[in-house]
């Protein structure tokens, strides 16, 4: 266990390394969220267009708040690249699909940063990692609804725009116990 703490105090255990790879799986992720909103913008499908606008800022908020737990703990922190986003689909649903799919993956993520938390008895990073287990449910949740929706409507994109304008998939509203974002919240 002796060990482990100095890993931890040192910033050089797995799940710090782990977790500055995750500040750039959120930037990732923010910049296809900001490819699919241009696509649907670009298709005259505002509400889609804004949806995943806004999702492209809740990613970016992520890694921000990724971000300053490091340097809330002096963990040495470098802003990485990122890789070139997808552009090019042939059908609005394509993109709903493969944002369930990026909200798959990064729910996988999270639970590798949790577990290694856990088994390096890193509490405090466990404890940074709760909220975002919780966040991935809601996120994974909204867009297998987005998806089913797009299913349901065949095609007819006024049908998908509606429910969108009228139920506001994943627009939880503010969460008072998310944590800090570096630079603060967009």
């Amino acid at each position: 266990m002796a060990s482990n703490v100095k890993k931890i105090l040192s910033g050089k255990s797995d799940f710090h390394e782990l977790l500055r790879a995750q500040v750039g799986n959120e930037f990732s992720a923010s910049q296809q969220y900001i490819a699919l909103a241009v696509w649907f913008d670009n298709e005259d499908l505002p509400r889609l267009g804004a949806h995943f606008y806004k999702q492209a800022l809740e990613e970016r908020n992520h890694a921000m708040m990724i971000v300053q737990f490091l340097m809330d703990n002096d963990i040495a922190v470098a802003v990485p690249g990122v890789e070139t986003p997808i552009n090019d689909f042939k059908s609005p649903r394509e993109l709903v699909a493969l944002a369930l799919s990026q909200e798959q993956q990064v729910t996988a993520q999270i639970i590798a940063l949790a577990k290694a938390a856990r088994e390096e008895s890193d509490y405090i990073g466990e404890q940074f990692m709760q909220w975002f287990l919780k966040e991935q449910v809601e996120e994974v949740s909204s867009m297998k609804t987005l998806l089913t929706i797009m299913d349901r409507a065949d095609g007819n994109m006024f049908y998908v725009e509606t429910f969108l304008t009228r139920e506001s998939v994943g627009d939880e509203g503010g969460d008072s116990s998310a944590p800090t974002a570096a630079g603060g919240k967009i």
